[in-house]
């Protein structure tokens, strides 16, 4: 009879994976991963069939904490500004205090061990914040241009001000409310 999986081992696992890839990206050897994980690597296969399991597993997880963080008492009734300003900010206070998890989701996200559906699977996650963004580029400069590309546009500013938040934390919230203001002038004029 198999023994039953633990959530304490599962969890070592993916913690580990998201040190090993923000280090090395997808290329990450599963032997480290365990062996971080303190597992053996045998294990390992045992909650994930497969290195790329591994991964599709850990993008969606990722992906799914950040939505919860971005929506966390979202705002629903505010005016555009302060319901774009709420996504903005929690997005970058995540990617701040969790920046393992922010390099590898950047590098899971160029990887092509993540799956279409997978992709798909969280970008339908953030359909709130895409039709946010619609709304807000609506009368902007970006109005008419792809989602993805107004997307990209957040991404950048937000990992920008990320790296300086993080680096001189005694600014953060100043490079915070000028990331946004930023992001806002470029999207919503």
């Amino acid at each position: 009879m198999a023994r039953p999986k633990s959530e304490d081992k599962r969890n070592a696992i993916l913690a580990a994976a998201i040190q090993a890839i923000a280090e090395q990206g997808a290329s990450a050897p599963t032997s480290k991963i365990a062996q971080r994980a303190g597992v053996a690597e045998g294990t390992l296969f045992t909650y994930f069939s497969t290195k790329d399991e591994l991964f599709n597993q850990l993008y969606l997880e990722i992906k799914t904490e950040l939505h919860g963080i971005m929506l966390a008492t979202y705002p629903r009734e505010a005016a555009l500004k302060e319901r774009m300003r709420h996504a903005f900010c929690n997005y970058v206070g995540w990617g701040v205090r969790h920046p393992a998890k922010r390099k590898a989701i950047a590098q899971l996200g160029a990887s092509e061990r993540v799956t279409e559906q997978t992709r798909a699977e969280a970008a339908q996650l953030f359909a709130q914040l895409g039709a946010l963004l619609q709304e807000s580029t609506a009368e902007g400069t970006l109005r008419g241009l792809p989602q993805p590309f107004v997307s990209a546009i957040m991404a950048a500013l937000a990992d920008t001000t990320m790296e300086f938040a993080a680096r001189e934390p005694e600014h953060a919230q100043r490079y915070i409310d000028s990331g946004f203001e930023a992001f806002w002038n470029a999207t919503s004029h």
